[in-house]
């Protein structure tokens, strides 16, 4: 479940994902301020319209997910006849700092590496094309669930037939204020705690 507000880019809309689908196979039901996403016969998510008369909203981007907010979204929804049951939420932040234990060149591809990154207690393999990553960097992680500010959600994949969990993201893909426009993932200062949250869009 991924949560995303942009006022200024979107409108006046908190948007509930719970899957992703192509969008030309998307349909909506609308009831009240809700309207139902689904992808066929599934419902994929939600989009609460006039969401700043319902909840207290600064982010621009994901919102972080709390028991508190999926408690008052079951509650609008409720108000406006919807149904929403979800027992497994992954309250986790998605954006967090991670280690770089090792970086290797792809071996089918000049251009990507192969990295092994550390959070959480846990290692990723990223496969990555920033032309700046290293072993030994800090840098920030979109985890699989992740929703970037653009909307993109983040879903394992493979790149030219490697997997990879996750993406290094640059100042620019996080939308931080004066984001440098050149190529490169964003490498923070060795003080920043591997693990930690990363907040984006404040």
């Amino acid at each position: 479940m991924n949560v995303f507000y942009n006022k200024e880019g979107v409108g006046d809309v908190l948007m509930v994902i719970l899957a992703d689908a192509p969008r030309a196979e998307v349909t909506a039901e609308r009831a009240g301020a809700v309207a139902t996403i689904f992808h066929h016969e599934r419902v994929i998510g939600y989009n609460i319209f006039e969401a700043s008369q319902q909840f207290e909203l600064s982010a621009v981007g994901p919102v972080e997910l709390t028991p508190e907010l999926v408690k008052k979204i079951q509650t609008v929804l409720a108000d406006n006849g919807v149904e929403l049951v979800i027992d497994d939420i992954d309250y986790s932040p998605k954006f967090v700092v991670g280690y770089v234990n090792s970086c290797e060149k792809h071996p089918d591809a000049d251009k990507l590496s192969i990295c092994q990154v550390e959070v959480d207690g846990d290692t990723l393999q990223i496969v990555c094309g920033a032309p700046n990553v290293a072993e030994g960097q800090k840098v920030v992680v979109a985890k699989p669930g992740a929703v970037m500010p653009s909307g993109l959600i983040i879903r394992p994949s493979a790149l030219r037939g490697i997997p990879s969990s996750g993406m290094l993201c640059s100042a620019r893909e996080l939308a931080l204020p004066d984001a440098s426009q050149e190529k490169g993932i964003l490498v923070l200062e060795d003080s920043a705690h591997t693990g930690e949250a990363f907040l984006i869009g404040r």
